[in-house]
């Protein structure tokens, strides 16, 4: 191997979870923030929750409604 090209690897990378858990792992990275982990992911707990950080849900349910409006509208129209 090629001396001096490897990243530097910490074998006591503190992880932080946005639910508070933190726990040891290796990486080349000193410290890393996740925002799921084993604690509260839902496949490991079993209760199912959304993450939805961007709205992504609010603005799909916007324009399920906008449609149902646009429908409604549409056929009281009736040539």
């Amino acid at each position: 191997m090629k001396q001096g090209i490897h990243p530097i690897y910490h074998s006591d990378c503190q992880v932080t979870c946005a639910c508070g858990n933190k726990f040891t792992t290796g990486s080349t990275l000193e410290k890393i923030e996740v925002e799921v982990c084993s604690k509260c992911h839902p496949f490991f707990t079993g209760q199912h929750k959304f993450v939805d950080i961007k709205g992504r849900i609010d603005k799909f349910k916007e324009k399920q409604a906008q449609g149902v409006a646009y429908k409604a509208k549409k056929s009281l129209i009736r040539f």
